[in-house]
């Protein structure tokens, strides 16, 4: 079996959190200026990226089984040039090469700027970089190809926080932040490809702070970009508690562009488990910040993240998890089992749960966040707002979009298209999305217009 020597096409597969999307957006734009074409499947594509993600459970399992496909010859004898990317190549680079011979690249999501060189020394043998090097990647990376209504833009990479249960921090490298000015740039060159909304990405988004030295923190980078003309939207993600601070909860006040919606992880309801998990936060500590964003933005939408199963967890720590749930009133979570990730704190730690009872835990969880979600969105039912229009809808004459408490809304609108914000009302909710009907000018404003 070979790979191409000269590839023309390439498939990118993405696994994991958002910062990944961006980064397997980015190593497309790579591959692409360098002459490839995207294909919408692996099956058709000379090169395949899988770009890994190592929070996500059995993460390093589903890279072995798609590598084990891939390696599987074509029709013609040949196989695509496999690379392993992102988090999971980061911390198991050697392993991969030991049980992956087939692989031709492994690097790391601090290096994938390299990408289009790295392929090129593949041809001669499997090409490996996962160093942290000094220079950013991002002044490597090409212009960004992106035409649609809503983009990511990643502002910050890295984390210091060290929570035992977490490989980022030992994958991604220390917090570091993208200067201000080249982050103005990249949205100003998104608008103008039609992009109305941007959401700022980060290990820990609201650690950011201007590379530059110019001070500039989160709030101050929204409040630059909100005077940019034709971006309409701006939203953040993920946040830690500890760098919750006043300034940012301001700007959910100030700065109209800002979304009304804040993803901020607590992982446990319990103060005992918080700190075996070195959160740096208690359950006390979360909640006030919370009441004091709602104060300031009662309208506010939260969503959150949750392990369940962690080691030690008793079955009073798990109804404290249970209970905020209930408290806040999330409008989503994403929710998790723990799993071991080799090199982590919590690896070693005694009293590993069964995978029963992690499972059992986390089917009740599960069942009390969709109760919130449920409950949030009909409690938006008669509230009139804009809605972006993103992607055609199951049916004939629906489009999706999102509404400013990124609830995914479905409407029918003669006329409409993608990347148009348009108001309606919302009319029905179900657990994962609302329904909404296009508002009527009435005679006076049809008159007007």
């Amino acid at each position: 079996m070979t790979s191409p020597a000269s590839p023309k096409t390439y498939h990118v597969k993405s696994f994991g959190c958002q910062m990944n999307v961006y980064d397997s957006e980015r190593m497309g734009d790579l591959l692409s200026a360098d002459g490839l074409t995207a294909v919408d499947s692996p099956d058709a594509a000379d090169v395949v990226v899988l770009n890994t993600c190592h929070i996500r459970e059995r993460a390093a399992e589903k890279l072995y089984s798609d590598i084990g496909r891939l390696r599987q010859p074509r029709a013609d004898g040949s196989r695509p040039t496999i690379v392993a990317a992102g988090c999971v190549a980061q911390a198991e680079g050697a392993e991969i090469g030991r049980r992956a011979p087939d692989v031709d690249v492994i690097v790391g999501p601090l290096a994938y700027h390299r990408l289009p060189e790295l392929l090129k020394q593949s041809e001669t043998g499997r090409a490996v970089d996962i160093d942290m090097p000094a220079v950013p990647k991002f002044d490597s990376l090409p212009q960004r190809r992106i035409a649609q209504a809503s983009a990511f833009l990643t502002v910050q990479e890295g984390c210091d926080k060290f929570c035992t249960f977490c490989v980022v921090p030992y994958t991604r490298g220390p917090e570091t932040s993208r200067p201000a000015a080249d982050l103005i740039a990249e949205a100003q060159a998104l608008v103008a490809r039609g992009v109305r909304e941007v959401t700022l990405l980060g290990q820990n988004v609201n650690a950011y702070v201007d590379s530059l030295g110019a001070g500039l923190s989160l709030s101050g980078l929204i409040r630059a970009l909100a005077e940019i003309d034709g971006l309409e939207r701006i939203r953040y993600t993920t946040s830690h508690p500890r760098d919750m601070h006043e300034d940012l909860i301001a700007a959910h006040v100030e700065v109209p562009k800002l979304m009304p919606y804040l993803h901020l992880p607590v992982q446990s309801g319990s103060s005992r488990i918080l700190k075996a998990m070195n959160r740096a936060h208690t359950r006390e500590s979360y909640l006030a910040t919370l009441a004091t964003l709602r104060a300031a933005r009662p309208d506010i939408a939260l969503s959150g993240d949750f392990i369940v199963g962690f080691p030690g967890e008793t079955e009073a720590d798990f109804e404290d998890t249970l209970s905020i749930v209930r408290e806040v009133q999330y409008a989503a979570a994403y929710c998790f089992k723990y799993s071991i990730r080799p090199g982590t704190p919590a690896a070693t730690m005694p009293d590993q749960l069964s995978e029963a009872v992690k499972d059992e835990r986390l089917a009740r969880l599960l069942a009390a966040v969709s109760e919130g979600s449920l409950a949030f969105n009909r409690s938006t039912v008669g509230r009139r707002c804009k809605v972006l229009l993103e992607r055609p809808g199951r049916k004939p004459g629906q489009l999706i979009g999102k509404t400013p408490w990124l609830q995914s809304a479905v409407v029918s609108i003669p006329g409409a298209a993608i990347g148009d914000l348009v108001e309606v009302d919302i009319v029905d909710a179900h657990p994962n999305s609302v329904e909404a009907v296009p508002v009527v000018p009435s005679k006076q404003e049809s008159a007007a217009a």
